[in-house]
């Protein structure tokens, strides 16, 4: 039970990044939003870690949420 939801709550974050990722300008997509490792990504390179719903994707989203960015 607790998988469960777990899975359904990374969807979520994974719908609430997918909506701003979608309503941001091109240009601002190219700008940096997270550093994981000492290296920089921006919204497109998290954007490709979270669509692959890779382990960085579901950390990348977990922190964005913490700060309020999703």
């Amino acid at each position: 039970m607790k998988k469960m939801n777990l899975k359904i709550m990374n969807e979520e974050l994974r719908g609430k990044f997918l909506k701003v990722y979608y309503n941001l300008p091109l240009g601002i997509r190219e700008e940096v939003i997270y550093v994981f490792d000492e290296k920089p990504m921006t919204w497109n390179a998290v954007f490709i870690e979270v669509n692959a719903k890779t382990e960085i994707g579901e950390k990348i989203l977990e922190k964005l949420e913490e700060l309020k960015i999703i």
